[in-house]
């Protein structure tokens, strides 16, 4: 009899999530664990594992099919063939929101390990096979060509590869071999990373030039105490509490501004008076309608070059070298 009851599914998923967290005993294997449709052979599709953790990562399908660049349609489809091949419902989807099950909780840090596996295996594939190959990622505003030609003229046989990273993306990229060194700024977590710091960038306030700060030589902490300061969306907290210096110095926290999940969007709220921003100076020229003014008395931000601690590779020895020599600040200035 086929069940189609909430409770059935709900208990199918329940017991799918208890086989994905079980680990055989030196008495049973696995295909005594495996039951119902787990007994099934899986072959999974990791473009679909994928779609998986973007959702999860978001909790909104409508936002992971924009970071996705597909439609939401297709990419609820896609998660509906995942839950048919796994045999359990992933997620629960109400108007509101969109929670993971029990099976989907303990099936995303395995979808997590699964990519990354999948990534690492392909890069070091392709690493023995083309050993004079090397990506260099860069996030929004970092100048990497001054070391990049340097590098091509010192090893004129490799294939020195480009790759621009969103602000967030550096140490997962490093870590999934998709590059292998990247240049970026701080902070994100630095376990099992190689990180130099390249140089200091003093921090400015990013505000609409009709602000009441606006023309100043400079600007304290205490100016800005009162003013929202927006928030990026489903950040890691580290990097939100240091661009929006929260706590203050004196231990009260930083006033709270409008969520953001891209930079564009984080210009448009500057530049419409709905806060201000804590930031470097690069930004100041990708909109007429802003501007900037130097904040005393808090601490720089930092440029770095990172690389996988246990990387061994001429190339990326070599990286590291021309980029602090080619990458200061005098240079980008």
């Amino acid at each position: 009899m086929r069940c189609v009851s909430k409770t059935c599914s709900t208990s199918r998923d329940a017991k799918y999530a208890s086989f994905l967290s079980r680990t055989p005993t030196h008495s049973e294997d696995y295909s005594e664990l495996m039951t119902d449709s787990a007994s099934q052979e899986v072959d999974l599709d990791l473009r679909l594992v994928g779609y998986f953790v973007a959702v999860a990562d978001h909790r909104h399908f409508g936002r992971a099919a924009a970071a996705l660049r597909v439609a939401q349609p297709s990419l609820s489809r896609q998660i509906q063939r995942l839950e048919q091949q796994l045999g359990a419902r992933l997620f629960d989807r109400t108007p509101q929101s969109t929670r993971l099950t029990e099976a989907g909780e303990v099936f995303l840090p395995r979808a997590k390990a699964l990519l990354r596996s999948a990534a690492q295996a392909t890069a070091q594939v392709r690493g023995a096979a083309q050993p004079g190959r090397i990506a260099i990622g860069y996030t929004t505003s970092m100048i990497i060509t001054p070391a990049l030609r340097a590098l091509r003229r010192k090893h004129p046989d490799a294939d020195v590869q480009a790759l621009h990273l969103d602000w967030n993306q550096p140490r997962d990229a490093l870590l999934d071999h998709r590059v292998d060194a990247v240049v970026c700024a701080l902070p994100f977590s630095t376990d099992q990373l190689h990180v130099t710091i390249l140089y200091d960038e003093p921090r400015v306030v990013l505000i609409p030039l009709d602000h009441r700060l606006a023309g100043r030589q400079s600007v304290t902490i205490d100016d800005i105490a009162d003013e929202p300061i927006p928030k990026f969306r489903d950040c890691d907290p580290a990097w939100n509490d240091f661009w929006r210096i929260d706590p203050r110095p004196d231990g009260r926290r930083a006033p709270e501004g409008p969520l953001f999940e891209t930079l564009e969007d984080g210009l448009e709220l500057i530049a419409a008076g709905q806060g201000v921003a804590i930031t470097t100076g690069f930004h100041e020229r990708l909109r007429p309608d802003i501007t900037t003014v130097p904040l005393e008395g808090v601490e720089p931000g930092r440029v770095v070059v990172a690389s996988r601690a246990d990387d061994r590779s001429r190339l990326v020895a070599a990286f590291r070298k021309l980029a602090a020599t080619h990458l200061t600040a005098t240079a980008r200035n």
